[in-house]
């Protein structure tokens, strides 16, 4: 069986890991239980799958015999028609413990930063970033994930220039790392009188956290850091009440704000944390660029040709432009009824994967 060494090895893994959380003669270490506990999980499924396949080839060896042995042609009878079910079973099995061998993307149980921002279209832009800021918090509630508005800056037609928020718990980047790029809306805005169909775009960057283990380096001489009340307009220095605060990495021009946090310390910390996922992002772009694979960025420029999907309410359909692919009732997805989209992206992404693995895997044994 392919990968079977390997699987093996996860196995005993599996028990080590049983084995040393259930030995207290240590004392207890919260550091310790924590990653044998995120260790175990992320191979529990895996292992679980390829002892069930051991336990059906051992059923399926037993049914055999039954087969062959002609002294009991009940039995043998019985066998037979249990046989194509043991098959189908089979079958069944390798497929999801091949798709659960492959390589994970180290990112998906990280939270992350939702970064959305109105793009072409004006204040229609704006409402649409409000509508996708919904979607993304009313999705990650109903998966039971954190949501922290860290900063927004509002329009006057009560939707968002931009807002950023964090994601917190139950793998957030594995749901949401999909929905980087430029988002396009054709629909009758509210603010057009004349009934006249409009496309606006918003853009949405995710990013995942980075943590502050000297990987990112950040000089404090690269920094500059501005404070401001949260409650009104940034850059207005007004003495005590400041909490807010605005870094600008000067090497590479990026800018993060934190604002909804109660003490300047909390929203410094919560900026610093953005601009490590920033750097990191851009670090991994220069070095795929670097190794011949030239993604693009994110987010683009915003233009309404940059799109990976449509969201089109004259005929209440998205169309995601990746996987080429339609969804039907905008309203409910947009209320955070997504699940069934990502699932689809997320099939995609796995079908090419196993499309990879078939094509370098050879005979692997």
């Amino acid at each position: 069986m392919q990968y079977h060494d390997r699987l093996e090895t996860l196995s005993k893994r599996f028990d080590e890991i049983d084995a040393a959380l259930a030995d207290t003669s240590g004392g207890f270490d919260q550091a310790r239980f924590t990653a044998l506990m995120r260790e175990r999980a992320a191979i529990e499924e895996t292992v679980a799958t390829f002892r069930a396949l051991g336990a059906l080839l051992r059923e399926i060896a037993e049914n055999d015999a039954l087969r062959a042995d002609r002294s009991d042609p009940d039995l043998c009878a019985l066998a037979e028609e249990e046989a194509p079910a043991l098959r189908e079973r089979r079958v069944a099995l390798e497929a999801q413990l091949q798709e659960l061998m492959l390589p994970r993307d180290p990112n998906d149980t990280k939270d992350i930063f939702i970064e959305i921002r109105a793009g072409a279209g004006g204040d229609e832009a704006g409402i649409f970033a409000g509508d996708l800021l919904r979607m993304y918090t009313r999705f990650a509630e109903g998966m039971r994930m954190r949501v922290e508005l860290l900063s927004e800056s509002e329009n006057e037609a009560g939707g968002y220039k931009e807002a950023v928020v964090a994601v917190k718990g139950g793998e957030p980047y594995r749901w949401f790392k999909y929905e980087s790029g430029v988002h396009r809306v054709q629909r009758v805005p509210t603010t057009e009188a004349a009934g006249r169909i409009h496309t606006s775009t918003a853009t949405v960057a995710v990013l995942p956290e980075v943590e502050d283990d000297g990987e990112i380096e950040i000089r404090s001489t690269d920094l500059e850091i501005d404070t401001f009340k949260a409650s009104g307009a940034g850059g207005q220095h007004v003495n005590k009440t400041e909490s807010a605060i605005r870094i600008t990495h000067k090497p590479t021009g990026i800018i993060v704000a934190c604002s909804e946090e109660r003490s300047q310390l909390q929203n410094r910390e919560r900026a610093m944390g953005m601009l490590r996922a920033q750097l990191a992002d851009r670090q991994r772009r220069e070095r795929e660029e670097t190794e011949g694979a030239l993604r693009r960025s994110q987010v683009g420029t915003g233009d309404r040709s940059e799109k990976i999907r449509t969201y089109n309410y004259p005929q209440d359909r998205i169309t995601d432009h990746r996987i080429n692919q339609n969804f039907q009732n905008i309203k409910a997805i947009l209320d955070g009824d997504m699940e069934k989209l990502v699932v689809e992206l997320q099939k995609d992404e796995k079908a090419r994967l196993l499309a990879g693995e078939t094509v370098g895997s050879g005979s692997a044994a």
